[in-house]
This record gives C-alpha cells, sequence and structure tokens, in this order.
C-alpha cells in the first residue's frame, strides 16, 4: 500500500475515503492484510502527514480503529475516548484533521457490548466517570423500544443504545461544528456513522 500524499488525499473523494474503510475492514474480517512496509511509512511521513479520515471510538481494547480497518502510519486520525463520546476538544480535532490536514471523512464509531453504554444504562457513578457516563444519558433516553429489563443485561437494549449514540453524537457535530457542518454541505467530507460488532469484527456502517 502507497503511503498518502498530498497529491493522493487531494484527488480522494469523501465516497472513495469510506470505500477505503469499507475494503479495510473486508480485509480484516477475512484475515488479510494489504501489504505495506511500516517503516518505510514512518521515513514517509516524517516530513508531514496526509490522513483522508478522522475516526471517533472508543477506548474498548477491542476497537483499535488502524486495525479494524486495516490501515497503516499515516492513513487515519484516531480519537479514542470511552463510549465514542464527544466533547470541544474532540470537536476542535476533528475540525484540524478536516479544515486544516484535509481528510476527507469524520467517522463516529460505536461497538457492541460496549462496558460505558452498560454503565449509562445502569446509571453509574465512579469518580470522573460519572461525567463522561452523563453524556451518554440522552441516548438512554432516546431508546425507547424496550420497556422492560433496561439494563445492561439486557445485550439488545445495551446495543440499542449504542446505535443511537453513534447518531446523536452526529448530530451533536453537525450543531456544535459549523466548520464542519458546512464543509460536508459543501460535498468537502461526509460524516458518518457505524457500529463494529465485537463478534465478528465487521463494521455496519451508517450512511
Amino acid at each position: 500500500m502507497r503511503t498518502l500524499t498530498k497529491e493522493l488525499q487531494d484527488a480522494m473523494t469523501p465516497a472513495q475515503a469510506i470505500d477505503i474503510l469499507k475494503k479495510g475492514n473486508e480485509r480484516f474480517i477475512n484475515n488479510l492484510k494489504a501489504n505495506r512496509n511500516l517503516l518505510q511509512q514512518v521515513n514517509e511521513t516524517s516530513a508531514g502527514q496526509h490522513p483522508f479520515a478522522v475516526i471517533l471510538s472508543c477506548i474498548d481494547s477491542r476497537t483499535s480503529a488502524e486495525l479494524i480497518f486495516d490501515q497503516g502510519l499515516g492513513d487515519v486520525f484516531s480519537a479514542r475516548i470511552a463510549g465514542n463520546i464527544l466533547n470541544e476538544d474532540i470537536l476542535g480535532s476533528m475540525e484540524f484533521a478536516c479544515k486544516v490536514a484535509g481528510s476527507k471523512a469524520v467517522v463516529v464509531l460505536g461497538h457492541t457490548k460496549c462496558g460505558a453504554i452498560k454503565g449509562a444504562c445502569d446509571g453509574v457513578e465512579l469518580g470522573n466517570l460519572t461525567k463522561l457516563i452523563e453524556k451518554i444519558t440522552p441516548a438512554v433516553k432516546s431508546e425507547t423500544s424496550t420497556t422492560e429489563d433496561r439494563t445492561s443485561k439486557n445485550s439488545t437494549f445495551v446495543d440499542n443504545v449504542a446505535e443511537i449514540n453513534v447518531h446523536l453524537t452526529i448530530d451533536r457535530i453537525r450543531k456544535e461544528s459549523p466548520i464542519l457542518a458546512e464543509m460536508e454541505k459543501e460535498g468537502a467530507i461526509k460524516i458518518v456513522g457505524g457500529m463494529y460488532n465485537v463478534e465478528t469484527g465487521a463494521v455496519d456502517f451508517f450512511e
């Protein structure tokens, strides 16, 4: 795989950026890897980077974006935080990635069996984690299809909340970042969500 250059990044469309991630995930779930020389990529990116996407995902040890999408050094910006929540620092990082560094896609990636989502479903309070959990509470309240056993023991409820959390996060990105909203409107970027299945390794994109 070629190391991304400014010319390759400029020529890429947002749709192509998403397609690269989809194909990378296909390789991942089929236990294949693109042939790349990582040491060479270290050398070729030493003077600058030109990632094609910025991915917001959970800190869960099973959800490394570079592995899930089979990407190399210099390919993607990766922001990781429990529950793939949004705050102003992450939003600023996304604006840097797209407006300054030229990325063509913003991906919010949730996942099944998420511990942070389970904590929100159970209303967990624990030190600084409490404030983080509160940011997921709107997704819990928005899940209205489950009327019984609205706890972490109900895996369907948990995964429903995780998916809603992705959609609400995307809504917030568009609402709270006029920069990214305008770029999307102009067709310069795509903002999409997806869910990673920790049992299969597959990512289901929402577009």
